[in-house]
């Protein structure tokens, strides 16, 4: 295991009716003029916006609204929301939606506060100062509600990038299952595949002797194995909604991840897909994952073996282990399947003579060198048959 610093100051607030709370908690976070920002009309129709702004009403915050972020979030509003707080003196932003609007957020907050393009982050400068952040989540997935991290897709080329820094985790998150309980079950899904994605990501570690962040990985994917058919039955279900939402945060915080080298290729491969065809990122996943996993596999094929035994209930082959990694892969991608998840480009809306484009935007674009890094490094060709071997 290596060195590592675990810090996790997110304060969160699960359970039902606590949206209700928010006002109190940005008042306790030291919130004077806040900037609402979320999504389209789900939140307004819902009666949850009403919900925070009374909230705030009664805590005596004085608040302005940003609607409009949409999945993939778009640096066009963000560049919109940071001249508005400027514009308002705005001293703290809260987030009313699901990860697309958390990261929208998170990228204001550090932008406001900041000389230069906020674009900048985005290209590795890591964020040191941003207004403070508070959420009310309204989709278990990206884990955005207790993480540093947000991801950003930049019009002008559309790249999709991410930022990190813990100026942006947010002071508190407020989780209430049951405001997910009106999603559609291909919004479900695609949240449960982005959960169980943070979770294989971190698990695919070139470091050894990493046996309790395994096995915390390990317990949660079991979790979103239960709960997600449970779910999609019945989508009223909050018990597993309630346990679905909080795997969500705890895959994303890094609590898992600590002491081990990281993978992230399938996200950064999947980046390019959401954002040349405006795809939900889960989805996208979905097909991304196992083709990645399939291409990797002979790097360790222990790792994808143990936790082909331990997750998915295979039998250790040890005479061929790569035969049980290998259906470890495919329970997963049956599993994702199972629960409403496209297999494939034309599943996903995606085109194969789209992979020059592709390769070249991940591999080349906004100041990459040819190649991405990870649990291995990958070129143009890497890529380019990872590409192939979804069609």
């Amino acid at each position: 295991m290596n060195n590592f610093v675990f810090y996790s100051p997110t304060c969160f607030v699960f359970g039902k009716d606590t949206e209700s709370s928010a006002g109190a908690y940005v008042k306790k976070f030291g919130g004077t003029k806040v900037l609402i920002h979320y999504g389209g009309g789900s939140v307004v129709r819902s009666g949850l916006l009403d919900r925070v702004k009374a909230s705030l009403d009664s805590e005596g915050i004085s608040y302005i609204e940003l609607g409009g972020a949409k999945p993939n979030p778009r640096s066009g509003l963000v560049y919109e929301g940071i001249d508005l707080c400027r514009k308002e003196g705005v001293d703290f932003v809260l987030a009313v939606g699901g990860g697309s609007t958390i990261d929208s957020a998170k990228a204001i907050a550090a932008g406001t506060v900041y000389d230069g393009d906020f674009w900048d982050f985005y290209q590795g400068k890591r964020i040191e100062k941003a207004l403070s952040i508070g959420t009310v989540l309204t989709i278990a997935a990206a884990g955005s509600e207790g993480s540093p991290d947000s991801v950003i897709t930049k019009e002008e080329g559309m790249f999709k990038r991410g930022a990190s820094g813990d100026a942006i985790r947010p002071k508190f998150s407020i989780l209430n299952p049951a405001l997910t309980q009106t999603l559609p079950p291909y919004q479900t899904a695609a949240g449960i595949t982005d959960i169980m994605a943070h979770l294989y990501e971190r698990y695919l570690t070139n470091t050894e002797e990493v046996e309790v962040t395994d096995r915390l990985i390990e317990a949660l994917l079991l979790t979103m194995v239960h709960e997600g058919p449970r779910v999609i039955e019945d989508p009223n279900n909050y018990d597993a909604r309630a346990n679905i939402m909080w795997a969500g945060s705890m895959a994303h915080n890094n609590m898992c991840g600590v002491g081990r080298s990281q993978d992230w290729n399938s996200h950064t491969i999947e980046h390019e897909l959401s954002a040349l065809y405006d795809c939900a990122h889960g989805a996208g996943l979905a097909v991304t994952m196992p083709a990645v996993f399939t291409y990797s596999m002979s790097h360790n094929v222990m790792r994808f073996a143990q936790v082909a035994v331990r997750v998915w209930g295979c039998q250790m082959d040890y005479a061929h282990p790569e035969v049980t990694a290998k259906a470890g892969i495919e329970a997963f991608r049956n599993f994702l399947i199972s629960i409403g998840m496209p297999k494939n480009f034309e599943e996903l809306g995606a085109k194969e003579e789209d992979i020059p484009k592709l390769v070249e935007v991940l591999c080349r674009g906004d100041g990459r060198d040819g190649s991405i890094s990870g649990f291995v490094t990958l070129n143009e060709d890497d890529c380019t048959k990872i590409y192939k071997m979804m069609v």
